[in-house]
């Protein structure tokens, strides 16, 4: 019994933290609050303090799950295809009118980057964490992996995609999303 009460506080833990991730994307770290986060998960305030000991500690689970998909997300689209096409096909679905559309469950990093530096050390941890893991995965798909310089090209990479993913999302204009996008893949890919 004590196994079966175990696994689903995890499962309800699990469940909060998700809806977490994707509501600090959506709204950010201060539109997102302890009640909203419940409700979408199903559950009533009062369940929250049984999971975690505060809304920092809770918002740190939420960056390290959001970032975590991030990474996954990375990994996965590296793997289909052939080694030497998974740097550029990395770009290409980072940089995807669909990812910069998907802000609610697309990368922490270009949804939240701007409000970091006034988080509580916790949750700066854990997004720093995942933002090292994506430099780490980019370098190791880089071409010159191994090589002097491979890593300073990764955080390059990063801080293009990123950035281009921002202000992507950021402007009203979908010619220009498009075009601070594409820009950026053909930068990053050396297409022309």
């Amino acid at each position: 019994m004590k196994k079966t009460a175990a696994r689903s506080k995890e499962a309800t833990h699990e469940r909060i933290v998700d809806a977490a991730a994707r509501a600090i994307r959506r709204s950010g770290y201060h539109g997102t609050g302890v009640a909203d986060i419940m409700k979408e998960a199903g559950l009533t305030h009062g369940g929250f303090y049984a999971h975690f000991a505060s809304r920092d500690a809770m918002l740190a689970e939420a960056a390290d799950h959001a970032g975590s998909e991030a990474v996954a997300l990375m990994e996965r689209v590296a793997a289909a295809v052939p080694a030497q096409d998974a740097l550029p096909a990395m770009i290409r679905a980072y940089l995807s009118e669909t990812h910069a559309k998907a802000i609610e469950t697309g990368c922490a990093t270009a949804a939240l980057a701007s409000e970091m530096p006034r988080q509580a050390p916790e949750v700066r941890r854990a997004a720093t964490r995942r933002i090292k893991e994506m430099i780490d995965l980019v370098a190791r798909h880089s071409p010159e992996w191994g090589q002097s310089g491979a890593h300073e090209q990764a955080l390059v990479a990063v801080s293009t995609m990123v950035g281009a993913l921002v202000l992507a999302r950021a402007v009203d204009d979908p010619r220009l999303s498009d075009a601070l996008r594409d820009a950026a893949q053909r930068h990053l890919t050396h297409a022309d």
